[in-house]
Formats: C-alpha cells, sequence, structure tokens
C-alpha cells in the first residue's frame, strides 16, 4: 500500500456520508503530531487484568497464552509478545512481573511500543522492553507469537497497511488480536468500506466480529489487501468508545 507525500494532503475529500463537507487528510508523519492521537488517553492506565484490563478488553489474560508456548517450546527460543501502542505500559510491566514470579522470564519476551514516551517506571530487565515509536515506522527485528493492540488502531493513519505489516511479524501459529472499528475505514468518497472490506480481511486470513469490533489472524502470512492508503482525518471526531478518532481513507486497487 502506497504512503501518502508529507503534510496535509487530498483536500476536497467529501466527508462521511457526502454531507460533512470536504475533508483534509493527514499523511501519517502529519497525524503523528496530531493532538487526537499523541494525548489520546484510550490506553495510558489499563492494567493486565480486572475491570479496566487487557484482559478484558482482548477476551483472554496474554500471560495465560505465554505460559503454554513456553513449556512446549524448545529450549533455545523464546516466547514474545508484542503489544502495539500499548500506553504507558502498565499492563506489560504487570505481566513480565508475572512471568517472572512464574520463573520462565529468561525464555520471554514483553516488547510494547507507543508513539508517546510516558511509560509507567519500570525495571530494566531483558525480558521487558518499551520503546518510543511510530507504530507507522517501526520495524520489529523479530517475530513475535503474540501481537496485540488494545484499542490502538483507532489512532493510526494507514490501520489496514499496519495489520497486514503485523500478520508478516507472527511466528508460524502466531496469534493476532486487536480492536479496529471498520466504519472508520473510508473509500475515497468518504463511504465506510463496510462488508467488501470485511469480506477482503477474511479473504487475506483475518476473522473479524462486527459486534466486538474485534479483528484477529492465528497464523503468519505474507498479506496483500486491495486498497491504497490515501490520508487520515483526525477531525472526525468520537467513534464507538466514545473517544475522538481516526478515520482513515482509501482507495480500491484492482
Amino acid at each position: 500500500m502506497a504512503r501518502v507525500g508529507a503534510g496535509r494532503v487530498g483536500v476536497g475529500f467529501p466527508g462521511p456520508g457526502c454531507d460533512h463537507g470536504p475533508v483534509t487528510l493527514l499523511d501519517d508523519d502529519t497525524l503523528a503530531g496530531s493532538a487526537v492521537v499523541a494525548n489520546s488517553a484510550m490506553n495510558r492506565e489499563r492494567g493486565l487484568a480486572g475491570v479496566n484490563s487487557y484482559d478484558r478488553e482482548l477476551g483472554f489474560n496474554p500471560v495465560d497464552a505465554l505460559l503454554p508456548l513456553v513449556s512446549v517450546t524448545g529450549a533455545p527460543d523464546t516466547v514474545a509478545w508484542l503489544d502495539l501502542c500499548c500506553g504507558t505500559g502498565r499492563a506489560l510491566i504487570e505481566a513480565a512481573g508475572l512471568l517472572h514470579a512464574a520463573g520462565v522470564a529468561d525464555r520471554v519476551l514483553v516488547h510494547g511500543v507507543d508513539l508517546v514516551d510516558a511509560f509507567d517506571p519500570a525495571p530494566d530487565v531483558p525480558w521487558l522492553r518499551l520503546t518510543t515509536a511510530s507504530v507507522a515506522d517501526w520495524k520489529p527485528e523479530r517475530r513475535y507469537d503474540l501481537i496485540t493492540s488494545v484499542h490502538g488502531l483507532h489512532y493510526v493513519g494507514d490501520k489496514l497497511g499496519l495489520l497486514t505489516k503485523a500478520a508478516g511479524w507472527l511466528t508460524d501459529g502466531g496469534r493476532l488480536v486487536a480492536d479496529i472499528d471498520l466504519d472508520s475505514v473510508r473509500l475515497e468518497d468518504g463511504r465506510p468500506a463496510g462488508r467488501r472490506l470485511a469480506a477482503h480481511l477474511r479473504d487475506a486470513g483475518f476473522n473479524y466480529d462486527g459486534r466486538r469490533r474485534r479483528i484477529g489472524r492465528d497464523d503468519r502470512g505474507d498479506v496483500t489487501l486491495p486498497y491504497e492508503y490515501l490520508g487520515a482525518d483526525d477531525t472526525a471526531g468520537a467513534n464507538y468508545t466514545g473517544q475522538p478518532a481516526v478515520d482513515s481513507y482509501y482507495r480500491r486497487t484492482p
């Protein structure tokens, strides 16, 4: 998928439903400086378990997903979890502590990436890594057994591009789980990409739960989707979470 050039692009695109006036699209570099993205509180304080937690949002506890892999994977390997748009990293820090208490810290890596360098205090240990970077540009040095993004895609410009890249970052048999609102993926005329996009995602090996607005994948894959990224709208307003989010615009390709 092509990335747009630097700055504000695509002036004159119709707004959602074609009744909100033209939309000025941002490229990913400009979007990274948006107040909606940089100041997002969506995932800042979420812990690993409890009421406001990864366990609740993902439907499972990542530690519970990692521990069985440690017992079946060969000793030279490291079982790794990558969390994109991890906020303060609170859940990852808690997970790293639990994995250490379980005696498997030397066999795991818990890795979080977030645009804003506002991580909670964390121990300087090799099994926990917190990286400040834009997920639009960041490139991993390894593959991961589990990749998650809890409400992070709401603030990403090229949402489909990140999903296709993340599919290739998985290990064979690895698992990807993320929140995504397909209503925020729009075509160049302003209409949501809708059911056809959901079908394309399924054809590419993803599973999508429309009720929970959750996307998943259960194996690594070299994925392409028939969409060209045009830019993002940071003035889209609140999505289903009640928080301001980002709409992403695409052109269908053959």
